[in-house]
């Protein structure tokens, strides 16, 4: 599994960083999303697909 972020979608609300904070972090500058890991371990990609299901602005994607 490899997570796509899209950095000029985000809204920074924080789903992702709420759900998955192994893999997502947010930017302390405008508040956007940081992608920690791109392929996230297997015990984290539940909580993975859960943050990318969860993101309102659709600025998540899985390839």
């Amino acid at each position: 599994m490899k997570i796509k972020a899209d950095t000029s979608v985000c809204i920074g609300a924080g789903m992702c960083a709420l759900t998955a904070p192994e893999v997502f972090d947010q930017s302390e500058e405008d508040g956007t999303v940081v992608l920690l890991q791109e392929s996230p371990p297997e015990d984290v990609e539940e909580a993975s697909r859960r943050a990318v299901t969860l993101c309102p602005s659709g600025a998540l994607s899985l390839e």
